[in-house]
C-alpha cells in the first residue's frame, strides 16, 4: 500500500489523502473504496449468474406446457400396437403426476399425492415398452430396474437405494433432473411374499425388499453411493429426494387369475369349470377385475400396495395385433427378412394367406410369453 498523498487512484481519481489506503500496481492505484464497489459488483454478479443457473436446473416448466392424456395416447399408438385401456389409464396418471410436479398453485389446502402406476400382464404384452415410450414423451431420465437382484441391506445381492442410484447416472449425475424422472420397477411380482404365515427365517429377497422400497416410493431422502453399490463410512454419499419421481411397477403375476376367481366366485365344479379353463379369454377378463385385495393376496403387503394407488392390466394379443405387430413396427420380422434378402439381390414377400399361418403358430405358442407382444420401434 502507498500512503503518498501525490497519488491518485486510477478509477475514481481521488488522491492517497482523501481515502483510508491506496493500493499501488504496476504503474496503476487503486483506493479501497473503489476495491470494496468492485468486489460488491462482483459478488453480486455471481449470486446472480448462480440464481439463474439454479433456477434454470429446478424451475420445472409450467403444467400447462404438458401434453394432455390424449396427445399422450396418441403418441403411444405410434410405438405399441393395441393395449388401449392401459394407454388411456397411463397416460390420465402420467399427467395428474407431472402436472402436481409442474403445478406453481399453492397447494397448502389440499395435499395431492403421487400417482405411481403397476401394470399386470404377461411378459411381451409392453409394460416396459409402454414406460419407456412415456419417458421419452416427456424427456425425463428413465431407468429400468430388476426386483429380482434386491435383498434386504446387509444381505448378499443389490441395495434397493442402487434403483435411485441408476437413475442419477442415467439423468448425467443432475440430481434435480434425477428427481424428475421415471423408475420402471421390472419382475415386481418375484418379491411377493413367500408365504401368508409368518416364518422363522427371514424373507430377505422378498417382503425384506418390499418393506425396503416403502419410503422411496412414497417418497423420502435417500442417501445413496455415487456409483451404487454398498455404502462406507467414509464415503461421499449424495442426497435424492424421491418426492416427485414416478414410479412405475410391472410383473406377470403369474397366478393372479386364479386369486381374482375366487374372490368373485367365478368358479364353478365339474363341466362348467372345465369350460371357464379351457376359455382363452379368461385370464384377460379376469385380470381386469384385479383389486388391491387380490395382489395382497398374491404376496405384496399392503402398505406397499398403499403407494401404487393406480393399476392397469395388459391383454394378451389377439390376430389382429400380432398382424400389425408383423408389418408395423420399423423393425418388423417381416422388414427384417426383407431387408435381409435385399441384400442379396432377393426380394422377398408375404401373401396374407402366410401371415395369417405366422399368427396362427404363434397363438399356439402362446404370445405374451416372448418378444410376440412388444412393437419394438423405439422412440
Amino acid at each position: 500500500m502507498s500512503q503518498n498523498k501525490d497519488i491518485k487512484c486510477s478509477f475514481c481519481g481521488k488522491s492517497a489523502g482523501s481515502v483510508e489506503s491506496m493500493i499501488t500496481g504496476p504503474g496503476v492505484y487503486i483506493c479501497n473504496e473503489c476495491v470494496h464497489t468492485c468486489n460488491s459488483i462482483l459478488t453480486n454478479g455471481e449470486e446472480d449468474t448462480a440464481g439463474k443457473k439454479s433456477d434454470q436446473n429446478s424451475a420445472p416448466m409450467d403444467y400447462k406446457e404438458l401434453p394432455t392424456p390424449r396427445e399422450m395416447k396418441e403418441y403411444f399408438d405410434t410405438y405399441i400396437i393395441g393395449q388401449d385401456a392401459a394407454k388411456i389409464g397411463i397416460s390420465v396418471a402420467a399427467y395428474n403426476h407431472y402436472k402436481r410436479l409442474y403445478s406453481r398453485i399453492d397447494q397448502d389446502d389440499v395435499e395431492l399425492e403421487k400417482s405411481n402406476v403397476m401394470l399386470l400382464g404377461p411378459t411381451g404384452t409392453g409394460k416396459t415398452l409402454i414406460a419407456k415410450t412415456l419417458a421419452g414423451l416427456l424427456d425425463v431420465p428413465f431407468t429400468i430396474v430388476d426386483a429380482t437382484v434386491f435383498t434386504e441391506a446387509g444381505y448378499v445381492g443389490e441395495d434397493v437405494e442402487n434403483i435411485l442410484a441408476r437413475l442419477l447416472s442415467a439423468a448425467d449425475n443432475d440430481v434435480e433432473r434425477a428427481q424428475r424422472g421415471i423408475i420402471y420397477i421390472d419382475e415386481f411380482d418375484k418379491i411377493g411374499r413367500k408365504s401368508a404365515n409368518p416364518s422363522i427365517t427371514r424373507d430377505v429377497s422378498g417382503e425384506g425388499v418390499q418393506q425396503s422400497l416403502l419410503k422411496i416410493i412414497e417418497g423420502t431422502t435417500a442417501q445413496i453411493a455415487p456409483n451404487g453399490g454398498r455404502k462406507h463410512p467414509e464415503q461421499k454419499l449424495t442426497e435424492i429426494d424421491t418426492t416427485d419421481i414416478l414410479f412405475i411397477c410391472g410383473g406377470a403375476f403369474v397366478g393372479l387369475e386364479d386369486v381374482i376367481e375366487k374372490r368373485t366366485s367365478r368358479g364353478g365344479m365339474g363341466f362348467t369349470k372345465e369350460l371357464l379353463e379351457a376359455n382363452s379369454d379368461r385370464e384377460d377378463n379376469l385380470l381386469q377385475l384385479c383389486e388391491p385385495q387380490d395382489i395382497v393376496h398374491f404376496g405384496i403387503i399392503p402398505e406397499l400396495i398403499g403407494r401404487i394407488p393406480v393399476i392397469f392390466a395388459l391383454r394378451h394379443l389377439d390376430k389382429e395385433m400380432m398382424l400389425k405387430i408383423l408389418r408395423e413396427p420399423q423393425n418388423s420380422l417381416i422388414k427384417q427378412y426383407t431387408k435381409l434378402f435385399e441384400m442379396d439381390n432377393c426380394s422377398l414377400t408375404f401373401d396374407d394367406d402366410a401371415l395369417l399361418e405366422v399368427v396362427s403358430i404363434a397363438e399356439q405358442k402362446r404370445p405374451g410369453h416372448g418378444d410376440y407382444g412388444m412393437c419394438s420401434k423405439q422412440p
